[in-house]
């Protein structure tokens, strides 16, 4: 059998898999979905999601108010809360203990994910590193807890953590965990929402959320580390620069963030104090102790285009077939600022004391929604310090900085409310990575065709196909010249809540 026959006879494979998947979902009895919202107001997911986890302009409006009804919650309520006191203690208070009160149902959903990959045909020296099978069924396979809800008026939580990720026995980990005080400003008469204040471990507020993204890989820009060029210090290298920079925007962090969303949320604003994300290695490997606090701003406005008042002034528009999102236009700026420690304490490198490298990362970001269609992008400029170290002369200066630039354009479109096309083009424009051989071109690109299909509410399948243009290699050949390969890649599988 020759090579195209055999791609053909994969991908026919592949397709039936798909296929098989979806007759076996729709078969199933029908049903809604049932994750903790769902169970205290006895709705579905689609309420307050297009396309879960995206939220729609319902689903935005109930998280602003601190995972309640934009209007007239209690009435919705199914299951009311137990409350943790009495009137008379809050009209007490400070003399007593305020009352409180705490979801009357168990407050846990469930997320499960499990992928069919199948990978490109891998070069020799790769596979001798660690070979990939060329088909994995369903993996990886990721089991999320989550439990969120609300401590009363305008107290608000969230934890997820990852049981399971990337196959049987691997570990996990948590994702946010924080506890959030909503409209704090209304001390000071402001309007609703416009001072927020929440702590704890959350992704920092960027324009497309990377821990709650419904496609099946990351964006890339929010994934690129910064690298100086050429070697780390060690060994036989005397010369060397000194950015290594772990830090990533897509991660997770602990820290403190106040923010609002007055104008019927189409303002909003937020500033948090973190710790910091990634491993930051000295020049010997050893783990830094890092003291310093990185700061992340973030300002964004929704221009409502919704012609008719009463459309426009709602929580959603008006549609023949129901509520829909408003016609909106968003923009935004971001801006993150943090200073990289390195400390070397071996004695190769004892004339070094702490080396301190700020870095920032700043970008811009736009959405335009109408009816079934909506495109997106987003556009960041990362720049890092660096220091040249000779270990010789035991010198150590400034130099040029580590810079890159990057983003992605994406869209999506619902054929019906059940199946949605998806697609995406991201890149990274980085010279570090092009003179260390991490690509083999300046610019890396990638394009993400894929689609989602909601078989229940709470249910779907779902797949993308991973388009690389040539950003790993593998090797050097006999001249010492990089060798590059594209690692493209088809990933389908199913996803479900309850």
């Amino acid at each position: 059998m020759n090579r195209r026959a055999l791609n053909t006879s994969i991908m026919a494979s592949l397709t039936a898999v798909v296929v098989v998947t979806w007759v076996m979902l729709v078969s199933v009895p029908e049903t809604s979905a049932i994750p903790a919202f769902s169970r205290k107001y006895q709705t579905s997911c689609t309420t307050c999601h297009n396309n879960y986890p995206e939220l729609n302009d319902f689903g935005e409006a109930f998280k602003k108010n601190g995972f309640k009804f934009p209007a007239d919650d209690e009435v919705f309520v199914k299951e009311p809360p137990v409350l943790l006191g009495s009137k008379a203690q809050k009209e007490a208070f400070p003399g007593a203990v305020y009352p409180g009160e705490i979801p009357g149902y168990l407050p846990i959903a469930f997320r499960y994910s499990g992928n069919l990959n199948w990978n490109a045909k891998q070069p020799a020296p790769v596979q001798a590193a660690g070979f990939v099978p060329r088909t994995d069924l369903f993996v990886p396979n990721t089991f999320t807890i989550i439990s969120t809800g609300s401590f009363g008026q305008n107290l608000s939580f969230w934890i997820d953590d990852d049981i399971s990720a990337g196959g049987t026995g691997a570990g996990g980990g948590l994702g946010d965990g924080w506890l959030k005080y909503s409209d704090l400003g209304r001390i000071f008469r402001l309007p609703k929402n416009s001072l927020n204040v929440r702590f704890g471990q959350f992704e920092p507020d960027l324009p497309f959320s990377q821990a709650r993204t419904y496609y099946l890989s990351g964006y890339d820009v929010f994934n690129e580390a910064a690298t100086a060029q050429g070697p780390a210090c060690g060994g036989t290298v005397t010369v060397c620069q000194t950015t290594h920079n772990a830090f990533i925007l897509g991660a997770p962090q602990r820290g403190i963030e106040v923010g609002g969303t007055p104008n019927n949320g189409n303002f909003n604003w937020s500033a948090a104090v973190l710790d910091g994300t990634g491993s930051n290695y000295g020049l010997g490997g050893a783990l830094t102790a890092r003291n310093t606090k990185d700061v992340y701003l973030r300002t964004s406005y929704k221009f409502n285009l919704e012609r008719d008042p009463e459309s426009r002034n709602g929580v959603q528009a008006a549609g023949p077939t129901g509520p829909r999102d408003h016609t909106s236009i968003r923009v935004g700026v971001f801006y993150y600022h943090g200073t990289n420690e390195q400390n070397y304490g071996n004695s190769l490198f004892s004339f070094v004391n702490v080396i301190s490298e700020p870095f920032y990362r700043v970008g811009g970001d736009i959405r335009f929604k109408y009816r079934k269609f909506e495109i997106y992008g987003v556009g960041v400029t990362g720049h890092d310090d660096n220091h040249l170290i000779d270990t010789v002369a035991q010198t150590i200066k400034k130099t040029n900085a580590v810079t890159f630039t990057g983003g992605f354009v994406g869209s999506n479109f619902w054929i019906y409310p059940w199946l949605i096309g998806t697609m995406r083009y991201d890149f990274v424009n980085s010279s570090s990575d092009f003179i260390n051989g991490l690509s083999r071109y300046q610019t890396r690109n990638t394009f993400r065709p894929g689609y989602q299909v909601l078989v229940r509410a709470n249910i779907k399948v779902v797949g993308e196909y991973q388009r690389h243009f040539e950003p790993a290699s593998y090797g050097t050949d006999t001249s010492g010249n990089p060798l590059f390969y594209r690692p493209n890649t088809f990933v389908t599988g199913v996803d479900y809540v309850f």
